[in-house]
């Protein structure tokens, strides 16, 4: 039998507000254990929440971005489990009527452009940590302890249609979403630090069949790397389950990176189990129509404008325009160079963005903004290969030279230090030719028999002759002249 995946995810997206959403706390991250509580967090008695304005603004950003409704009213519940790390026995957060209504994202799975439709994205805030750490508590035995910095920090739970089919569409979208909210500048993105969560719903069905099979949530994870593979995982669980006569349960489970396998934590709750109820202590939540419009005057270029003025302004493919998107410091990094290049380069720039840029800073693990060649610094090379200075695969030479810092990283001297120039002579290419031919008297002989790869055969002992400088395509040109 044949099964179609079918994954719906919730994004648990901390906004990058300077205290929390219901009270004064500050939501920095790596102070000291329980440092950052206040009254309003630990749900002592007698306290009361406080709506943080910025929270608001950043949901009514985000729902801008990917074109949903925004509530004009919107109301908080309370939401009922026990947890160690959450004082109140409840958290505050959003059911009937959430903040950000419907709305969808693009997405690229290799060349392959995808839509993805958009539930909801709600307000609410989160829950504390618990510490599993190999100190003695009370009767000397290792014991959990609770830090409660974390709690009241605002989320928006953001939560997309079941309409992914495979754990690479999954990523794919995840990727896009987490470049969007940081793009936005209402989250980090840091993954590390627990600012960007994902909680993947997986189930699994027969092809054909319209009825969704029962769903199991794998919780909290925080890496597009082991997203991909705990869906896999877990898909793969359900699938052998299913064909060995078992019954999948509806329940939450997590993923344990170094065994590679999803583990059951605990029965998964529907919506009422929870006792979901107003919240007695917060009005609904009004926001006008003078805030929304405030909020999108004060936004920067959406990816998706950025991308389309791309294809328009510089002719890149739409593959191309979507990478250099992802990333907003990617994106200025690429609109910086092409202001130093100009637009009829701008084909070639996006090129060595999306790949030695790239490479290099995946290699040496940095970001784009401590890129060590500047965007100045990489159109001077890119002006060498449109002159015909030198050859792109030279290029590639002078770059690793300049991402070292090699005189100061300045292209035209790291070319002249090293006799790096093109010879474009046509007298001194042609002669190296007739040394390869001569040279080479069973090859040609092969080319001229019909078989084409006997001539970049040539092309290679010439470019080898000439150390890598010869002009590639003077090179291409007077041989087949010479062959003919």
């Amino acid at each position: 039998m044949k099964w179609e995946i079918v994954i719906g995810l919730e994004t648990h997206t901390q906004l990058s507000t300077k205290s929390k959403i219901f009270s004064g706390s500050s939501t920095a991250f790596g102070a000291a254990p329980n440092t950052q509580a206040n009254a309003v967090d630990m749900a002592l008695p007698g306290t009361l929440p406080v709506m943080n304005r910025e929270a608001v603004a950043k949901a009514i950003s985000f729902g801008l971005a990917i074109g949903a409704k925004v509530a004009p009213l919107s109301v908080f519940e309370r939401k009922h489990y026990f947890y160690p790390d959450l004082p109140k026995n409840y958290q505050t957060s959003q059911l009937e009527i959430p903040v950000v209504q419907g709305g969808k994202l693009n997405y690229f799975v290799g060349e392959e452009e995808k839509t993805l439709n958009l539930t909801r994205a709600h307000l609410e805030e989160d829950a504390g940590k618990s510490l599993h750490e190999d100190f003695e508590g009370f009767l000397g035995e290792p014991s959990t302890g609770i830090d409660l910095n974390r709690t009241g920090t605002p989320l928006l739970e953001i939560v997309t249609e079941p309409e992914l089919r495979s754990a690479a569409e999954a990523v794919a979208y995840a990727r896009a979403l987490h470049g969007l909210v940081v793009w936005l500048g209402i989250c980090d993105g840091n993954m590390q630090e627990g600012s960007f969560r994902v909680d993947a719903n997986v189930s699994v069905r027969p092809f054909g069949q319209k009825e969704f099979g029962t769903r199991t949530e794998i919780k909290n994870v925080n890496s597009f790397r082991f997203l991909e593979r705990a869906i896999l995982f877990e898909a793969r669980r359900q699938i052998e389950l299913i064909e060995d006569g078992g019954k999948v349960i509806q329940e939450t489970r997590l993923y344990d990176e170094t065994k590679d396998e999803t583990r059951s934590m605990r029965t998964k709750e529907d919506a009422h189990d929870y006792r979901y109820f107003p919240c007695p202590d917060l009005p609904p939540l009004v926001i006008s129509q003078e805030w929304i419009e405030r909020v999108k005057s004060e936004m920067p270029e959406l990816p998706a404008a950025r991308r389309e003025r791309y294809e328009s302004e510089f002719g890149l493919p739409a593959y191309h325009a979507a990478q250099l998107t992802l990333s907003r410091p990617v994106s200025d990094y690429f609109e910086a160079l092409v202001a130093e290049t100009g637009a009829e380069q701008a084909k070639l720039a996006s090129n060595w963005v999306m790949g030695d840029v790239m490479a290099s800073l995946n290699r040496d693990e940095l970001e784009i903004n401590a890129c060590p060649v500047t965007p100045a610094q990489l159109a001077k090379l890119i002006a060498r290969i449109a002159d015909n200075t030198i050859s792109h695969k030279i290029a590639r030479d002078v770059f690793q030279s300049m991402w070292s810092g090699e005189n100061d990283a300045d292209a035209d001297a790291i070319i002249e230090a090293k006799g790096l120039k093109q010879i474009s002579d046509s007298g001194a290419i042609s002669s190296m030719i007739d040394e390869v031919i001569a040279a080479n008297p069973a090859i040609v002989a092969e080319f001229r028999a019909g078989k084409e790869k006997a001539f970049n055969s040539l092309v290679g002992q010439v470019m080898k002759a000439a150390k890598g400088k010869a002009n590639p395509a003077q090179v291409n040109e007077i041989l087949k002249q010479k062959l003919a």
